[in-house]
């Protein structure tokens, strides 16, 4: 435990590695899954691969975590001796989660306790989830983690190659024309969070390949704007061939990173966007933050 007893809590959108988990001080609370035969809780009762696997003939639906499980999660967390809590959300665009957890928390005593909504998710909510983890370790102080993580999250951008926009449709999240003729034309769509929270499109490049490339492109564009000490992220659903691509092209364009955090994309963002998903992100760190 570190000195200031200082817990981090988020949700299993995040997608936390497990050898992290096991490392730092990060609990997770998991979001519902639900098919025709139940409710799965993600990263619990089923894995991102089967939820990739049976997307492609069934539709799910998604729903926040229990309330119980916040109360628990929280009662855990001071039964194992930490007095403060960080907890960094799914984005408020996607999901109530954030704000269940801040109703619970309002609610709770025996923890200092404060919510920030990471307007992100996936590979975005994890990599700062990680850093902060690295600062508490550092001996980074309670009043310096609340100030340094804003700025973190500021400076954090993440995009996403998806093999269509037809899951995004069926859940109500984009038009239909635009899906169709992403299809038709065999273009693939990149995605990424507006400053709102929500999933947004910024692009469509023709042929896997090339989209892959682009995702790369894009992260070398952030950087090009901004230079400096930067962490980089990589994460995907059921692709890692494609995900290696990627980094081999994010390590040579951008040698001089921090940290270069890898994932595999949770059950429940597969539920928004398909199968085939790859993420790539950025992150920007000042300073203070090393």
């Amino acid at each position: 435990m570190n000195p200031q007893k200082i817990a981090l809590l988020t949700d299993s959108c995040a997608d936390i590695p497990p050898a992290a988990l096991k490392k730092h001080p990060i609990y997770v609370l998991p979001l519902q899954i639900i098919f025709p035969d139940g409710a799965f809780a993600d990263g619990v009762d089923i894995t991102p691969d089967e939820v990739y696997r049976r997307i492609k003939t069934q539709a799910p639906k998604t729903s926040l975590p229990e309330g119980a499980s916040v109360v628990q999660a929280l009662e855990k967390i001071r039964a194992d001796g930490y007095e403060r809590v960080i907890a960094v959300m799914l984005s408020s665009g996607l999901s109530g989660t954030c704000n269940l957890v801040r109703l619970a928390a309002g609610h709770f005593s025996g923890l200092e306790i404060q919510v920030f909504d990471s307007l992100s998710g996936s590979l975005g909510c994890g990599i700062t989830l990680l850093h902060l983890a690295e600062l508490i370790a550092c001996g980074r102080t309670w009043p310096q983690l609340l100030d340094i993580l804003p700025r973190l999250m500021a400076g954090t951008r993440v995009f996403f190659c998806v093999n269509t926009l037809e899951y995004l449709r069926r859940g109500g999240r984009i038009g239909l024309i635009s899906s169709v003729a992403g299809t038709m034309l065999q273009m693939k769509p990149i995605l990424t969070f507006a400053p709102t929270g929500e999933l947004t499109s910024i692009g469509k490049v023709r042929g896997r390949r090339q989209s892959l490339e682009r995702l790369a492109q894009l992260v070398e564009e952030e950087y090009a704007r901004r230079g400096g000490p930067c962490n980089l992220a990589m994460a995907h659903g059921g692709t890692p061939e494609d995900s290696a691509q990627v980094k081999k092209l994010l390590q040579k364009s951008i040698p001089g990173h921090h940290r270069f955090y890898e994932g595999v994309i949770d059950g429940t963002l597969g539920c928004y966007v398909g199968p085939g998903l790859v993420g790539a992100g950025i992150q920007f760190l000042d300073g203070d933050m090393l």
